[in-house]
This record gives C-alpha cells, structure tokens and sequence, in this order.
C-alpha cells in the first residue's frame, strides 16, 4: 500500500512538475498584443493573425507586430500647386483623411502582403502610400466645385472626396476627412502664364471689383446714417437732460416729506419697542428661575443612573475576563493534543523513511552486484576480443609479409622496365596541356613495355641479376637527364604561359568586340525575323535548325578522328617491336587489343597474388613440367575437334576427377575463373593455336596477351 501511495506521489510530481514546464514554456512563447496593434504569425503552411495574443515557437514561427489604429493623412496644396475649382480659381487647402487597417484577418493579411507590417505601422510610408490617390482624388471633386461653393457646401465636398477615394483601400478603410485649411491662393503666387490662373485671375478680379464697388456704396451710406444718428441722438439727450432736472427737483422735495414722516413714526415705535422690551425680560427672568429648578432635579436623577449603569458595567467586565480565562486554558489545552499529534504524525514519517531507506540500500546492494557481475562479463568479453585481436593482426601481419614478399617479387620482375616507366611519367608532367592523349599514350607504353619484361623475366630468369644491376645504372643516368629536362620544361613552360596570357588577353579583347558585333547582328536578325511572316519565319527557322545540326555532325565527326588518331598513337607506340597478326579491323580492332592486354594482366595478377595458383602451376612456371605435354596427356584420348571446342571450365573439371588429393585446389581454380570470366573462355585461345577473328596475338616478345 505504501508503494503504491508513494507511485501515485511520484506520479502526481510528475505531473504537475510538467503541467508547470508546460506553463512556463507558454508563458515565456506567449506575445501579447497592445490595443490598436494586431500580431501576424508566419506559420509552416499558413499566416494567422490575432488581436490579444498567441503562442509564437521561435524556429518554427515567425511573428510580425502591424498597427492597425486610426492614423491620419495630410494632404497639403498651396501656392502654384494649389487646388483648382471650377471657376479655375486656385484655393490653398490642406485636409487630413482619417485611415486605419479593418480588424478581420482578411484585411491585415492583405494590407501585410501588400506593404509589409513596418510600412504599414509607419506613418511616413502610409503618407507615401496614399499621397498620390488622396491628391489626386482631391483634384478631381475640386474641379467639380465653384471656389465658394468650397466653403458653402464643404460637406458636400468632403463626402465627393470619400466617394471618389472609396472607403476599401486594399485592406485600409477610409473612416473620414476633415478639411483643416481653406483659403483663395493670393494672386501674388499665380502664375499670369497659365491659362488656368489666368482664368482664374480674371474671375477674382471681376469679382473683387463688384465687391469694391459694392462695398464703397456701404461705407458712404455708413457715414450717412452714422451722422443722421448723431443728430436725434443730440436732441434726444438734451430732452432727457432736462426731464431729468425736473424729475431730481421733484424728488428732493418728497424725500424731506418723507423723512419727517418717517421720523415721527419712528420715535412712536421706540417707545412701543421699549415697553415691550421691558415686559419680555420680566418674563425670561421668571422662566429662567423654573428651568434652574428643573436642570438640578434632572443632574441628581442623571447621578443616579450613572451610579447604576457603572455597577452593571463592571459586573459585566468581570464576567468577560472569566470567560476569556477559560478560553485561553482550553485554547492552550488543545494546542498541546495539537503537538501531540503532530508528533506521533513525524515519528511515523521517521519510520517510513527508514523503511524506505532500507529499501533503497536493498536496492543499491543489487545493483552493485549486478555491475560486478557486468564487469566480470565485459572483462571476459574484453579478454576473448584481445584474443580475436591478437590473433588477426597476426594474421595481418602475414598476410602482409606475403604481399610485400610478392612485390617485391614483381619488383624484380619488371626493373628491365624502370627506364621506360621513368620516362612515361616525365612526359606526363611535361604534358599538361594534352593530359587525355598523354595519359593513353603513357597507359598504352606502360602496357607495352610491361608485357615483354614480364615474358623476358619469365624466360631469362639466370639473367636477373646482372640486368637488374644494369638498369639500376641506367635509371640513375635517366634520371639525373630527366631532372635537368623537366628544369628547362618548367622554365619553358612558364615563358610560354606568360606569351599564352598575353595572347588570352589579346584574344578575350578580340572575342569581347566580336561578341558584341554577333550581339547588334542577332538583335538586327531578332527584330528581322519579327518582321517575318508566318511561312517565311518557318523556313529560317528550319535552315537554321540544319545548320545547328550539320555542326554538331561535324563536332561529332572531328572528336572521333581525334580519337581515331590517340589510338592509332598509342599503337604504334606501344607496339612498334611485336610481331603482330592483325585479323580483325575498325573500331573492334583495338577494344580487342585492349581487352587482351587487360586479361592477361589480370591472369598475371591472379597467378602471382593466389598460392593456389601458384600451388597448381608452378611446375609449368619455374619450367620443371610443360603445360602443353601434360595437357595433351590428359587429353590424349580426345580429338583435334573435342580440343578446340573444350573451354576452361571443362579442362578444370576434368582435372578434378583425375587429380585426386588436388581436387579442392582445382575447385578453388575454378571458382577464381568464373571470378575473373575465364571460365567459358576456349582453352585454344589460352594455349596460343587459334586467334579469334577482331583479336591479336602477340608473339615477336614471347607473351601472350
């Protein structure tokens, strides 16, 4: 039970430790978006665009902040570039267009694809972006409107404005326009040149004369009316001047009259207030007296009750303080059940950890002996694997010493063709600028010179070692000569790579006035060949699809004589001392020729690098036994037909089922055949007494190819 509490423990931990990594990795990839402003996430297959927030991965996403608020545009025209009204009349006029991106995904995708999220957020661009449609938008209703019809009906002229602009800008929408300034442009800054402004000159001239006109006529009518007035307004005030000393005469007599009547009346009042006055303090004195008595009666009644309420206050703390006594002693009493328990609940804790911990050094015990048993077992594997090891390099080792002995044995073979080696591989390097050739005409000497020395050594083996010494003698000769040649080659070489540069450049100026002389003609032929019809462009065309083809053909053609002509010197080369029997012509001529040099190098190879081979021929090889006696022995019983048409695989057979104790040699040889495809080859063509047509027998050097 234990357990599986503390496996739902580490499983809850679990849990929550990833529910907690999960919020935070959302926390931390989490953007929030400002009012105003939407967030443009590139995703792998598509865009999605939010306006509160979203999730952003940093590889896989990236995201684009766009503000999509109210932004405003100005458009400014004064002076010569003023707007022109109807009557061609120029105003100076500066409105401001009130713009802002819809908040629907559509419309901000298609605004951020169509200027990008920082042209869209930057005001300077937008200004940029709108200037030339608002202007133009601007010039066109103004042009529809008299000058004062710009200000009478400049509601009219706004919503033209926003009709011809349109509210759907791409994404944008045109919430409103507002005209800020609106003035005639001053006829200082028109130009008497255009017929536009001299339209418009002569119209505001024609009406600022009636104007002038007109506006004189009220000014005298003005000083008219102005001195008209002056006049009844002099006799109006001299009238009411005197109207009013009569009226103040009038006033002063009744303000005396008055203020003696109002004196009588009031001393008559005093003398009544005063009586009054008298009667009312006897009164107050008299209530005055009966409240005194009254506010001692209720003081002593008041004392009382304070005396009383005292009493029962005090008796009431008296019992709170018991009470709160009472409370803390049984509070205190159950904090210590409290302790006690939390006690009893930690000594069980200390038993479950010792109990776990028991388990845990169970646990660690095992897996000691378990890494000690694995480490016995790796210490066993480790000790068989050196053993392996050991055993492989010395078989290596061997297998080594085996190849090294047989080069060395082919070294001694083929040091009569030291010298000619020497010398292919001079030509080679001094040969860079016809490396193909070169390299087929060494192959081809190399090849040629290979075959007789194998044959010489194969014949003459007394002779070694006073050729070898020879050849020693000669290669040093050679190449000390071949040093100081490829010397003089360098220094060749490089003069001739200074005049070939000046050359270049000479020919890359010459090219670059020629291409350009092909670039005038091909752009005269192109603008030619447009002027064709339809049937005359046809047949250039055709003639000049023949000619393409007639010069590949002729590519063709020369890149096969090339090839014709390496091998042609190759061969003379490589053959000019054999004595050759040419059967076969053209082309299978020398893919014949190559295939049997090829094949008897690969027979050489195989009888020199196979013990088994080695094992089966020797005695044909060092000459102790005659291959051509021991086969017609064999085959003594057979006939000339039978031999000719006996192919390897069958001699090998039969040499199988006679050879006895040999036989698994045998059948190694005959598994090496079919390896190198020797295994259906007629045993005529290997003894030399037949040639097949397209093929060649080399006989003036003792071998056979």
């Amino acid at each position: 039970m234990d357990a599986i509490s503390l496996g739902i423990g580490v499983l809850i931990a679990v849990v929550l430790l990833i529910v907690i990594a999960i919020a935070f990795v959302i926390t931390r990839l989490f953007r929030k978006v400002e009012q105003g402003k939407a967030l443009i996430i590139s995703k792998t297959k598509k865009v999605d665009v939010t306006f509160t927030g979203a999730v952003v991965l940093p590889v896989l996403h990236k995201a684009e902040t766009m503000d999509i608020s109210v932004k405003t545009i100005e458009i400014r025209r004064a002076g010569r570039e003023g707007l022109i009204c109807q009557d061609n009349i120029r105003a100076d006029i500066q409105i401001t267009f009130f713009v802002r991106v819809n908040k629907t995904v559509e419309d901000v995708i298609k605004v951020a694809q169509s200027i990008g999220t920082a042209r869209a957020s930057d005001k300077v661009a937008i200004q940029e972006f709108f200037a030339a449609k608002f202007s133009e938008a601007l010039k066109t209703v103004g042009k529809q409107l008299d000058f004062v019809d710009l200000y009478t009906k400049r509601e009219e002229f706004r919503d033209r404005i926003i009709q011809v602009i349109g509210t759907d800008l791409n994404g944008y929408h045109l919430d409103d326009a507002a005209i800020d300034f609106l003035e005639q442009t001053p006829m200082a800054q028109l130009d008497g040149a255009n017929i536009l402004d001299a339209q418009g000159i002569r119209k505001i001239t024609e009406l600022t004369a009636i104007e002038h006109v007109r506006t004189n006529e009220f000014q005298r009518t003005e000083q008219k009316e102005i001195t008209r007035q002056d006049v009844d307004a002099r006799e109006t005030i001299l009238e009411l001047e005197r109207r009013q000393a009569e009226a103040e005469i009038k006033q002063r007599r009744e303000v005396e009259t008055l203020r003696a009547r109002e004196e009588a009346a009031t001393a008559r009042v005093q003398e009544e207030e005063r009586l009054g006055s008298q009667s009312a303090f006897i009164k107050t004195e008299e209530q005055l007296g009966i409240q005194r008595e009254n506010q001692a009666r209720e003081i002593a009644v008041a004392q009382k009750n304070r005396e009383r309420v005292i009493a029962v206050e005090s008796e009431r703390i008296e019992k709170d303080r018991m009470l709160e006594v009472i409370g803390r002693e049984r509070e205190t009493e159950l904090n210590r059940i409290a302790a006690t328990k939390e006690v009893e609940a930690e000594r069980r804790e200390v038993a479950d950890v010792i109990r776990e911990r028991i388990a845990v050094d169970r646990t660690v015990a095992e897996q000691e002996e378990s890494i000690l048993t694995l480490r016995a077992v790796e210490d066993a594997e480790r000790s068989r694997r050196s053993v392996i090891i050991a055993a492989e390099a010395e078989a290596q080792e061997k297998l080594v010493k085996d190849i090294k002995a047989a080069e060395a044995a082919e070294a001694a073979s083929t040091h009569l063709a030291a010298e000619q080696l020497t010398l292919a591989e001079a030509r080679l390097k001094t040969a860079d600028l016809d490396a193909q050739a070169k390299l087929r005409l060494a192959e081809g000497i190399q090849a040629e010179t290979a075959a007789p020395g194998l044959a010489a050594v194969q014949v003459r083996d007394a002779e070694a070692d006073v050729t070898e010494k020879a050849g020693l003698a000669e290669a040093e000769a050679t190449a000390a000569r071949l040093k100081a040649e490829a010397e003089g080659s360098r220094l060749k070489a490089l003069a001739e790579a200074e005049g070939t540069q000046a050359r270049a450049t000479a020919d890359a100026a010459v090219i670059g006035e020629k291409l350009k002389a092909e670039a005038a003609g091909l752009t005269e032929k192109a603008a030619a060949m447009a002027a064709l019809d339809e049937a005359s462009r046809g047949h250039e065309e055709y003639r000049l699809r023949l000619d393409a083809e007639k010069e590949i053909r002729l590519a063709g053609l020369e890149v096969q004589r090339q090839v014709a002509e390496s091998q042609a010197t190759v061969l003379a080369t490589g053959l000019e001392n054999a004595d050759i029997d040419i059967v076969g012509g053209e082309s299978v001529f020398f893919d014949r020729l190559v295939s049997s040099i090829s094949l008897g190098k690969a027979v050489d190879g195989f009888v020199d690098n196979s013990q088994t081979a080695q094992a089966l021929a020797g005695p044909w090889l060092d000459g102790s036994s005659s291959f051509t006696d021991d086969l017609s022995r064999v085959l003594g019983s057979v006939s000339t037909g039978d031999v000719q048409n006996l192919t390897v695989s069958a001699l090998l057979m039969r040499l199988m089922g006679s050879s006895g104790a040999a036989s698994g040699q045998v059948e190694q040889l005959l598994a090496a055949a079919k390896e190198l495809g020797l295994a259906d080859l007629p045993v005529s063509s290997v003894a030399g007494t037949k040639v097949a047509p397209g093929a060649v027998s080399l006989n003036g050097a003792g071998a056979q190819g």
